[in-house]
């Protein structure tokens, strides 16, 4: 289903370079739209089979160390860190028993959203740290600065296809946080949040130390 996704964006683009000046403006915003939706229906279902992923690819757990897999999450974003003149710190983390590409998509989504959705004119501030629940949990906190939400909308951010913004203000498929919570309920966990508009996000995770074997 993919394959004709990208076949329609490349020709969409070659019938743009080739013909762009022929079509007139009210053709080539056509073919932008026509474009843009194929682009936004393809990001649609990478989504969605990331998310049916956490279930049908899942890898087996093993030690995770998550301040080392989270410095390597907040070097790959380092482009949009640089570019928004951003900082994230990251606190000392556990060692955890965990699936570590699921934890790695898992924080790109939380520490990219936390990127993502900054207020106009204000450098996002992130902060990735951990607190000690219990010998058999540990919490994971990642906090920002940005636009935040209403608390009302708690359960509806966690939710496929759910948006409190639109998407001409900030871009995305409304599926990063579904995936999140999908992931987290794999390893037995919990995710929530605590925000008010304009006051920042702080997502709370919950996870075991150790799974079951």
């Amino acid at each position: 289903m993919k394959e004709p996704l990208r076949k329609v964006i490349s020709f969409g683009n070659m019938l743009r370079l080739e013909s762009g000046e022929s079509l007139g403006q009210s053709g080539n915003d056509y073919l932008h739209r026509m474009i843009h939706a194929t682009e936004r229906m393809q990001s649609l279902l990478t989504g969605l089979l990331d998310y049916s992923r956490v279930a049908t690819s899942a890898e087996p757990f093993k030690e995770v160390d998550l301040s080392d897999l989270i410095g390597e999450v907040v070097a790959d974003q380092e482009e949009r860190i640089e570019n928004t003149g951003g900082e994230v710190h990251v606190g000392s983390l556990p060692v955890i028993s965990a699936d570590p590409t699921q934890m790695r998509q898992l924080f790109q989504n939380l520490i990219g959203n936390a990127l993502k959705f900054q207020k106009p004119g204000e450098k996002p501030m992130v902060q990735v740290r951990s607190v000690s629940k219990t010998d058999s949990e540990c919490q994971i906190i990642v906090e920002d600065n940005g636009i935040g939400f209403e608390e009302q909308y708690l359960d509806k951010i966690f939710t496929l296809f759910q948006r409190l913004h639109g998407r001409s203000e900030y871009e995305g498929t409304g599926m990063g946080l579904a995936i999140c919570k999908k992931i987290v309920q794999r390893h037995g966990g919990s995710i929530t949040a605590k925000s008010a508009p304009g006051a920042g996000s702080t997502f709370i995770i919950t996870l075991p130390v150790k799974q079951d074997t």
